[in-house]
């Protein structure tokens, strides 16, 4: 007879839809602490154009270079500076007890952007690797984890909002 793996009550959602248009935030202090220190640091990874943003701006010509750093010549600055708008406004916003649809697709983006970046620091394929908890790598998957269950927590409450539109 095996041992079943013990149930775990469904953590309270940390960003649900409020009213039309307005989304409350009900992130602990050491969650807001964690996106607090992990901010900066995508902002800075984005004004320098750090290899693991390379997910953050996408590739549009595969096969060819000339056509692709013309795309990168003119839309790499629009898409840093929509996405250091996007970390400005989580940085302005995350202390607050509501925000407007406007400030969760900024949550969104910036949330997103952190994954992306973290993914492709760990080399995040299709599948997750089981790790152990003393595995030096534990601590990082532990945090992408968390962002995409923060990202899909995102897209529940403006799902919700939509369907009430």
């Amino acid at each position: 007879m095996s041992e079943a793996e013990p149930e775990y009550p469904e953590p309270r959602p940390r960003i649900s839809r409020k009213g039309a248009g307005r989304f409350a935030l009900e992130i602990p202090k050491e969650e807001r602490l964690l996106l607090r220190n992990l901010l900066p640091d995508l902002g800075h990874m984005v004004e320098t154009r750090d290899p693991d943003t390379k997910r953050l701006f996408p590739t549009a010509y595969h096969d060819d270079p000339d056509k692709e750093a013309e795309y990168q010549g003119l839309m790499a600055n629009d898409l840093a500076a929509g996405r250091l708008a996007a970390i400005k406004t989580v940085e302005e916003t995350i202390d607050q007890p509501e925000i407007e649809l406007s400030q969760l697709e900024c949550w969104m983006e910036a949330v997103n952007s952190l994954r992306l970046v973290l993914g492709t620091r760990l080399e995040v394929g299709e599948d997750l690797p089981l790790l152990d908890h003393d595995d030096p790598d534990a601590p990082a998957y532990a945090v992408y984890e968390y962002l995409g269950w923060l990202m899909e927590q995102a897209v529940r409450a403006m799902s919700e909002d939509l369907a009430q539109s």
